[in-house]
């Protein structure tokens, strides 16, 4: 897998390159500049509208006292479809347009969420340190997560030179 993404990126921006020469070629230079820039107009609009459209649905779920998990999976999506709008071509841009629209974006998490997301634990669990899933970690071996309460105490001390008066 590491193999393949060194060269993931000289393959992605060698098809760019070879798209829009060929876009070039029919509609002419400047109308193929021109067609990657409105694309990314477009898309920064589009971005800008999802994402606070995105930040509303997280500050909503997190007055009701809920974990937004599937919205930052979903804002986690938005960064990458902006990044690859910032990027020039066609491809990158089909692909962060992709990633922006609700239903597109939804579809993929629901399809591709789990291992991405899964991953994305383990990769992070082993850059603290490589936690193994043993007794140290938040779960214990059987994978099962403990409940409790808890109620702070205060002690109050009284000074005996005090108690006198």
């Amino acid at each position: 897998m590491r193999g393949l993404s060194l060269y993931a990126f000289p393959l992605v921006a060698l098809t760019e390159l070879w798209i829009l020469l060929q876009v070039g070629g029919l509609i002419g230079g400047w109308a193929t500049v021109g067609l990657v820039m409105l694309t990314g107009m477009i898309g920064i609009t589009l971005l800008r509208r999802q994402g606070f459209q995105l930040l509303a649905q997280v500050q909503q779920k997190m007055q009701q006292g809920e974990m937004p998990a599937q919205e930052m999976l979903e804002g986690m999506c938005l960064v990458l479809g902006g990044l690859m709008l910032l990027t020039p071509g066609f491809l990158t841009d089909t692909a962060g347009f992709l990633l922006l629209l609700p239903l597109t974006r939804r579809w993929l998490l629901s399809h591709f969420g789990e291992r991405l997301l899964s991953g994305f634990v383990v990769q992070a669990a082993g850059a603290r340190g490589g936690y193994s899933g043993g007794s140290a970690g938040p779960f214990n071996s059987a994978g099962q997560t403990f409940e409790g309460e808890y109620s702070k105490e205060e002690t109050v001390v009284i000074r005996l030179d005090e108690q006198k008066k």
